[in-house]
């Protein structure tokens, strides 16, 4: 009987249902229409944009901005290969490495987990700030000009290894090391074959996280790249960019040129630029779309 009336109060009301539905398809609008005035935008006339704003169906269409971005073909590609190399690289590298430090100082059993955990939030307080930085790659490390300049960076990141301290602390119950330690089991042996399995889901989401940092990262390019041929695709992005403003802020060119300065694009070079750069990111989403609301959860919660 208690069972039943607790099953009665949980039920929604087909009004409050109804709400509920109307909430989360403005919500998904909210999300979606963005992106699609992103797209229609970077096939927007300059002109148009310029006097009429932005529309999700301007009057005017164009490929000005695209054929400005891809009048290098063999470089945007070769920035492609240079981004998704370093971020399936960085990614593996990172969720396994944040995996094998998440583990430890979740073990209660483990004498240094206060020395570590203090270790890892002071990271998240201070930093060394950018000289030292630079001087650690470039001078110490000698990785001026190199990939591991663009992975090494974003190999940690705390906040990831705190969701996954968590879920190992919420999730995997002791019992079950216990267990397999009787069996024999060395800690690699358990890490590997037992807590690894069974963390599918925040592995999935630090994944996801990681791909992210590393695909929209430039910075370290900006910093510790010079060759043109190792360049990542946001960072020659922005390069791209930083050279269209620069022809049409520089007056000398304009008077030399005025064409050149009529017919490159702005605004609608920067929404193509967006839609190159999140082009795999949409694809590469719902791969891990199922995994990544449990997996956030759960290892969210304070442990």
């Amino acid at each position: 009987m208690a069972a039943t009336t607790a099953r009665r109060e949980n039920r929604i009301s087909p009004v409050s249902n109804v709400l509920l539905n109307l909430v989360f398809v403005l919500l998904a609008l909210a999300c979606v229409l963005p992106v699609i005035l992103v797209i229609v935008v970077s096939f927007t006339n300059g002109d148009v944009l310029i006097n009429e704003g932005y529309s999700f169906w301007p009057s005017a269409w164009s490929l000005t901005a695209y054929r400005t971005m891809f009048s290098d073909a063999s470089t945007i590609f070769n920035a492609y290969g240079v981004s998704i190399g370093i971020t399936v690289t960085g990614t593996v590298l990172s969720v396994l490495l944040m995996a094998l430090f998440a583990y430890p100082i979740s073990r209660r059993d483990y004498p240094l987990r206060s020395f570590f955990t203090f270790f890892l939030f002071f990271t998240m307080l201070f930093s060394g700030g950018m000289v030292s930085k630079y001087m650690v790659y470039t001078q110490a490390l000698g990785l001026k000009d190199s990939y591991l300049s663009l992975i090494l960076p974003l190999l940690i990141i705390p906040f990831n290894v705190i969701i996954m301290r968590t879920f190992f602390q919420t999730t995997i119950h002791p019992a079950l090391i216990e267990s397999a330690k009787i069996d024999g089991a060395g800690e690699l042996r358990i890490f590997f074959q037992i807590i690894l399995p069974l963390s599918l889901p925040v592995m999935a989401t630090m994944a996801l996280f990681s791909t992210i940092a590393y695909w929209n990262d430039w910075f370290n390019a900006l910093l510790f790249i010079n060759k043109e041929a190792m360049y990542p695709l946001q960072f020659l992005m922005m390069r791209v960019l930083k050279d269209v403003q620069y022809i049409r802020e520089n007056m000398a060119l304009a008077m030399n040129n005025p064409e050149l300065l009529k017919n490159l694009p702005n605004e609608s070079l920067q929404m193509a630029m967006a839609v190159v750069g999140m082009g795999p990111i949409l694809v590469v989403y719902p791969f891990f779309q199922k995994y990544f609301v449990k997996g956030l959860t759960v290892g969210a919660v304070k442990g």
